[in-house]
């Protein structure tokens, strides 16, 4: 019965049922907040209390329905340890013993049927290979974002440029033209740069600052996301003997799903073929 559903439709589901409801519930109680208050219906010091409305019920929503997410994905997926990895990466899960995790609403009866899924992890994930993965990915700089940006910072300079000539803003003006000059260089450097970043292959990894290692020296490899909003920023992380690679990833023409996906399936291959020698 447990191999009906696969990690990626299990996923997909528990975005469905748990994170985008949660964030509209977040976002629609602040919306009408604003909006009432807005209207002169609600006092000014009811903003403040909106937002803080907003941000519990989203909990509450998130604290109930992850539960229900994580008994029925882990009762139908075969593969749950690829599954927990994959839920905690997409920020669906937390990891185990973390503060979030301990605010899960588990009721007596779905802590018995969670304990009872526990025998699951005692046994290894079975691997399914995906044939239209090619036996070697290499992960450029993404050309066309690079040029988009570029195109930013090039009007940026124009910009800065039209200030020093046309207007008295001489050092704010000159500031702009020499940023966005900057800017605008380094971000053509990396459009036009040919050399391969990363490197895959079910042999092992490669990347622009590492050697290659194969994956049996290798560990804890990841995809991983640090900071929120506007500063988040996204990194390729492994351990090897003697050092770990962090590199960040924001630039290149891969995301974050599309990476950790790769790691594990190339892991897999490389698995699959030391039993067949």
């Amino acid at each position: 019965m447990y191999e009906t559903i696969t990690v990626d439709e299990a996923i997909a589901k528990g975005h469905r049922m748990v994170n985008y409801p949660a964030v509209g519930i977040i976002v629609g109680t602040i919306g009408i907040t604003c909006y009432l208050g807005t209207q002169a219906i609600l006092p000014w010091w009811v903003f403040p209390l909106g937002f803080i409305l907003a941000l519990v019920l989203g909990w509450l929503y998130w604290s109930i329905m992850i539960t229900k997410w994580r008994l029925w994905a882990f009762e139908n997926v075969r593969n749950v340890h690829e599954l927990k990895k994959r839920a905690i990466q997409e920020k669906l899960i937390w990891p185990d013993g973390s503060f979030y995790e301990k605010t899960e609403i588990r009721g007596a009866q779905d802590k018995e049927r969670w304990t009872g899924l526990q025998y699951k992890f005692a046994q290894d994930d079975v691997f399914h290979d995906d044939p239209s993965v090619p036996n070697e990915t290499i992960i450029y700089y993404a050309k066309g974002k690079n040029f988009i940006e570029m195109a930013i910072m090039l009007l940026m300079m124009v910009g800065g440029i039209f200030l020093v000539v046309r207007t008295d803003s001489y050092i704010f003006g000159s500031l702009m033209a020499v940023v966005g000059a900057f800017l605008s260089y380094r971000e053509f450097r990396e459009a036009t740069n040919t050399t391969p970043q990363i490197i895959l292959n079910e042999q092992g990894i490669q990347t622009i600052n590492t050697p290659f290692y194969k994956w049996s020296e290798i560990t804890d490899e990841e995809a991983i996301s640090e900071g929120s909003g506007k500063n988040i920023r996204y990194y390729l992380i492994y351990q090897y003997s003697g050092g770990h690679e962090k590199l960040s990833i924001d630039e290149y023409d891969i995301n974050l799903k599309s990476l950790n996906k790769l790691l594990i399936l190339y892991r897999g291959r490389s698995q699959k073929q030391k039993v067949r020698h």
